[in-house]
């Protein structure tokens, strides 16, 4: 009985010591679910954002494609960009008395814009015979701005001249990310995805990227004037890996030849008269070569407008506002502009790529002309939204008609020969806007005027293609 009655106290005492452990096993995993919940919705918030990015950019066949892939690279390329130019927008236009800052621009933009320029019409055939060279130079481009990131953190604070070089060094590689972006956007193409609809994608996550990394870089600004070049650091590092994990097909050549320019042919004829086999540019339909014309001259405009108005603001801000506020206001303008070009040009689906030319060329020129006779505020505001605006339409139309006119066999290479005159269009106008007079309508008369000569040059041959050959080769679905 006695061990009877021992037994039930022993489980009883037992039972209450293993109660008063479950319970505290249970108190130690309800705190640990609590913290655990916590966690988590501390975590939600981004890991729903990146899957919420992934799905969108992976859509309709893209993540199968590797178009997504760019899409997020192209989104690394522009946070990193802006990044940098937060960095810079006080220290390269600011630091120092605007003769001085434009002199010294003017110089190292020629340096180091010069080589690039001479060798840009070999970019695109050296990529064509060089194995991996597509994945390689994007990678390349990424980790020099990685490196000039952090030469010119350190030149900041000192105002050595190695920040102006370093500082227009980045802007190279850029450029030169862009002309190999091009050609790799048409070997990633979803099975009944256009060509204008992938690149609206890649230029829509760049801008939103930008959107987002501008503020972001602002506030590390705020903590000090180095750390948006850390940043832009790390997210360059990020993007060179990330270059690698495009699909293998970006290098493969197979299936492709080498679109000729005018002097490519000519070269080739030579004194030997060797006949040229393969289609250039000017063989495969007037409307390429003429939305090409009409693309430089907006592109043109583009660089002019950047240094232009940088040095112009700086001088003699917008009224009301200070030189930095003034900067923000017309760059926010451009960078919405082509966001609303880029997005109604996939809206457009490149209809009449022609007629889109034409009219936005017009539309710009009109612009300029208004912004040149009523110099103000908010007319040089809207003078870069509707460049913004135009340029994307008119770039998107300019791929239409390149997926449209030109042989399959050659269409990468002519993206990347086309991107990299558009690239040079673009150096000579920041060239010119350095070195013109501080004098707002005068230099927008000399732009108007540029548009003016590009859209009489181009507006027939590509009116005579929209009636002649538009109609009979189709449109881009």
């Amino acid at each position: 009985m006695a061990a009877a009655k021992a037994s039930p106290g022993a489980t009883g005492t037992g039972g209450t010591r293993g109660s008063k452990g479950k319970g505290r096993i249970g108190g130690s995993g309800r705190i640990g679910g609590s913290v655990r919940a916590v966690g988590r919705a501390l975590h939600f918030p981004f890991t729903g954002t990146a899957r919420g990015i992934r799905k969108a950019t992976h859509a309709h066949g893209a993540g199968e494609s590797g178009l997504g892939k760019l899409i997020e690279l192209h989104a690394v390329n522009g946070a990193g960009d802006v990044m940098i130019t937060v960095a810079l927008a006080s220290t390269v236009f600011f630091s120092v008395p605007t003769d001085e800052a434009r002199g010294r621009v003017a110089l190292y933009l020629a340096i180091t814009m010069a080589p690039f320029t001479v060798l840009a019409p070999v970019i695109g055939p050296l990529l064509d015979k060089l194995p991996h060279g597509r994945r390689a130079a994007m990678a390349g481009a990424m980790l020099a701005r990685a490196l000039l990131a952090l030469i010119i953190a350190g030149a900041v604070s000192t105002g050595s001249l190695e920040l102006y070089p370093a500082a227009l060094g980045v802007l190279v590689a850029s450029k030169a990310y862009g002309v190999v972006r091009s050609a790799v956007v048409p070997r990633l193409l979803p099975p009944r995805f256009s060509l204008v609809k992938a690149n609206s994608r890649v230029t829509l996550g760049g801008l939103l990227a930008t959107g987002v990394a501008a503020p972001v870089g602002a506030g590390l600004h705020a903590i000090g004037e180095r750390w948006p070049l850390y940043g832009a650091f790390v997210i360059f590092m990020a993007g060179t890996f990330l270059s690698f994990s495009l699909p293998p097909k970006v290098d493969s050549a197979k299936g492709e030849d080498i679109a000729l320019l005018a002097a490519d042919e000519e070269h080739l004829h030579g004194p030997h008269r060797q006949p040229v086999k393969r289609p250039g540019l000017r063989t495969v339909g007037i409307a390429v070569t003429h939305a090409l014309g009409a693309n430089a001259a907006l592109r043109w405009l583009s660089g002019f407008l950047t240094f232009f108005l940088a040095f112009l603001l700086r001088e003699h801000p917008l009224t009301g506002s200070s030189a930095a506020v003034s900067l923000g206001m017309v760059a926010v303008a451009a960078g919405v502009g082509n966001a609303l070009g880029t997005a109604v040009g996939a809206w457009l689906r490149a209809r009449a790529p022609e007629i889109i030319i034409v009219t936005v060329l017009a539309v710009v020129l009109g612009a300029a002309i208004t912004a040149a006779v009523f110099f103000g505020a908010f007319l040089v505001a809207c003078l870069t939204a509707t460049a913004g605006f135009c340029l994307a339409l008119a770039k998107l139309s300019l791929d239409a008609l390149i997926q449209r006119d030109v042989p399959e066999l050659v269409r990468t290479s002519a993206f990347a020969r086309s991107e990299t005159m558009l690239q040079m269009a673009w150096v000579l106008g920041g060239a010119i806007g350095i070195v013109m007079p501080l004098n707002g309508p005068l230099g927008l008369c000399v732009a108007a005027g540029v548009l003016a000569i590009g859209w009489l040059t181009t507006v027939r041959g590509l009116i005579g293609s929209a009636r002649h050959g538009g109609a009979s080769k189709g449109r881009v679905a």
